[in-house]
């Protein structure tokens, strides 16, 4: 007789099958292009001056070139205020991060989990974070890598900053049933425009 699959394992194979399909999506440049396009008009009106984004890995979209335009737009308008882009830098031991300014050309090297994080460059602390979705659901929830940085993160930072999911159109899970730790996030971005709220 069989052993039911647990919770915990469908969720390790519904990430892995997501990760598998962003990574075959054959359109993804285009997908990808049009997620810059939604992202720029979404920031256009926000106040925020600090934001919190990510490195992009597995095929994830890579939201760096519509802030690094963000920052140059702002210091392009009148009143010019320094804009600030923060890369995360990972604490494995309390596996929370921090968040330390980043800009094209900034030197660079791997955290714990081998991905680039800035070199000795300033914390910052974003009061608004774009967070990488695996997979997202209505009601403002993401699957993420399992690791619970984000959730951490999000339930440690004061103040709480507005979190943003970017991913793209096929991430989307209609049957995502969200556990207790789970942080909503406050808006979802993909490449169609506004998922959430809607």
């Amino acid at each position: 007789m069989d052993k039911p699959v647990s919770k915990y394992e469908q969720k390790a194979a519904l990430r892995r099958a997501l990760i598998e399909q962003r990574l075959n999506l054959p359109d993804r440049l285009q997908r990808a292009d049009l997620l810059q396009r939604v992202m720029r008009i979404w920031l256009f009106d926000r106040p925020d001056t600090v934001i919190g984004a990510y490195w992009p890995i597995k095929g994830e979209f890579d939201p760096l070139p519509a802030l690094h335009r963000w920052k140059e737009d702002g210091e392009l308008i009148e009143q010019p205020k320094r804009r600030l882009i923060g890369l995360p830098v990972v604490n494995k031991l309390h596996k929370t991060m921090v968040f330390h300014a980043w800009y094209p050309g900034c030197e660079m090297e791997e955290d714990a989990y081998g991905i680039p994080k800035p070199k000795d460059t300033e914390v910052i602390v974003p009061t608004l974070l774009f967070v990488p979705c695996v997979g997202y659901s209505t009601g403002g929830y993401r699957l993420g890598y399992g690791g619970g940085f984000y959730d951490r993160t999000l339930a440690s930072l004061q103040p709480k900053p507005f979190a943003v999911g970017l991913g793209y159109t096929g991430s989307y899970v209609d049957d995502f049933e969200p556990e207790p730790h789970d942080v909503p996030l406050d808006a979802i971005l993909n490449d169609n425009g506004v998922v959430w709220p809607v």
